[in-house]
């Protein structure tokens, strides 16, 4: 019995910090193109001009997915934990 409850703990967790991940990466990715897109930071230029702007830009995307991926999923891990006690 008490190992049926811990696997639908886990299953539980796992299951959030996945919908954590998911909603960091759409926000890096909007953020991400607007920043890219919008003119105001002359971002786009700075790309435009760059050697490669094509990999460029895939790093910028990248790395922006990346840090509010990671963010949005040990934010919600803490989220998970404080909600489980």
């Amino acid at each position: 019995m008490h190992d049926s409850k811990s696997r639908v703990r886990s299953a539980t967790v796992i299951l959030e910090m996945a919908c954590h991940t998911l909603m960091g990466i759409a926000l890096g990715l909007g953020f991400s193109f607007a920043l890219a897109c919008f003119d105001t930071s002359s971002l786009a230029v700075l790309i435009a001009h760059s050697s490669e702007p094509k990999a460029t830009t895939i790093i910028l995307v990248s790395f922006f997915t990346l840090a509010f991926g990671v963010g949005a999923t040990l934010t919600g891990f803490v989220f998970t934990m404080m909600e489980k006690r």
